[in-house]
């Protein structure tokens, strides 16, 4: 079939709901500019439609998430090529096209443009299931985490309303037998008249650690303040739903991070990745789910970039050397990195050796927990690359 055009771009500005595709030509002239709803068939027709324009069709899209997953899956399928344009390279590249307003239409022109341009964007592939997966119970897990700080943020708040000394008294965040204890008692009152003794028995009966404890400091609480503060009775009521709801999370919690475990140690380098000082199942599959197989970094040091461990330059003239913290980065790959580095120092072994070197250099704590992440990347990578586990003694050199 005989095309009119050898190649075109088609940039698309994606959303929940619909998507716009802008398709331009080698000149960048617009071949057309259309509303898709979100919907297989609809998709399939824009397909059809670009392809009936010429005979290579190349695809860009801003967003690589979910409201995109269907779009992204449709196009793959079908054998087209997708590259990724970042939705801060659209917003600041919008200022040099014609027209102060903003619409989709126009998004979608200066990311089909965008790409027409440049060749650095990088491509997107269908992620394998065991990545897909690692990505919904990892997103999922720091959305679990967000709903438990904030359930225990909204319980410290209604306990000083109701005894301030107990609310002092435990890390409600760290210990679960004291949430146990507010699911029957919150005021201090119930607590004076149950006692110390009734209490310890009434908490190992639900199996809490160091049940003594817990008791004695509670009803020394509550003997510290003796007046009924205004509210007191409703404000305990929500602290007895609010610490339900806590523990019911926190099992919900638990079942996520198992499902996340028996998931991430089916790939092949989780014994690799375990392997590393500081680096557990949680952190390994939230590295898996960010980078995949690695096929998508050259080197060690662009790992390190992405990661936010590599420092920029900031050189103008006779002002050389001048380093800085980078601002486009995977905050969550420098999270974990840094969570890792964190941990492994707090051990004796090669990782706190290195990071006592740093301390004695001049670098503040995290100066020097920034330059272990940063070694740990270079570690990691030749673990993977070699297929080989952490061992305290560096590898023998293999002789020329």
């Amino acid at each position: 079939m005989s095309t009119s055009h050898a190649r075109i771009w088609v940039g698309i500005d994606a959303g929940k709901g619909h998507h716009w595709a802008v398709a331009v030509d080698t000149g960048g002239e617009t071949l057309f500019s259309t509303k898709v709803i979100n919907d297989e068939a609809q998709i399939l027709a824009l397909i059809d439609t670009a392809r009936e324009k010429a005979g290579e069709v190349r695809w860009a899209v801003d967003i690589s998430g979910r409201a995109s997953a269907l779009l992204l899956a449709l196009l793959i399928a079908h054998g087209q090529q997708v590259v990724y344009v970042p939705g801060r390279t659209v917003n600041r590249m919008t200022g040099a096209y014609r027209g102060e307003g903003k619409t989709d239409a126009k998004d979608a022109l200066v990311i089909a443009d965008q790409a027409r341009m440049r060749r650095d964007f990088t491509p997107i592939q269908t992620p394998p299931e065991l990545v897909s997966t690692l990505q919904l119970l990892t997103a999922y897990r720091r959305d679990l985490i967000a709903d438990r700080v904030r359930l225990i943020n909204r319980m410290r708040d209604l306990l000083v309303g109701i005894c301030p000394a107990l609310e002092r008294a435990f890390d409600y965040s760290a210990a679960k037998g004291p949430v146990i204890m507010l699911t029957e008692y919150q005021t201090p009152a119930a607590l004076r008249r149950i006692g110390v003794k009734r209490l310890t028995t009434w908490l190992e009966r639900r199996k809490v650690r160091s049940a003594g404890t817990v008791a004695a400091k509670a009803v020394e609480a509550a003997q510290s303040q003796m007046a009924a503060l205004p509210g007191e009775g409703r404000a305990a009521k929500l602290v007895r739903d609010l610490a339900h709801q806590l523990l019911a999370l926190d099992e919900r919690i638990k079942d996520n991070d198992r499902e996340i475990r028996e998931t991430f140690r089916t790939d092949d380098r989780a014994g690799i990745i375990e392997s590393l000082p500081g680096m557990g199942p949680i952190l390994g599959a939230e590295f898996v789910a960010i980078t995949g197989d690695l096929s998508g970094y050259r080197d060690a040091g662009r790992l390190a970039s992405h990661a936010g461990l590599a420092p920029v330059p900031r050189d103008s003239g006779r002002r050389t050397g001048n380093y800085h913290r980078p601002q486009r980065y995977n905050r969550r790959l420098r999270w974990l990195f840094y969570m890792s580095a964190q941990t492994a120092m707090m051990r004796p072994g090669p990782p706190r050796d290195y990071y006592l070197k740093k301390r004695g250099e001049g670098l503040v704590h995290a100066q020097a927990l920034l330059s272990l992440a940063r070694r740990r990347v270079d570690v990691l990578w030749a673990m993977l690359r070699d297929k080989r586990l952490f061992t305290s003694a560096p590898p023998a050199t293999q002789t020329a």
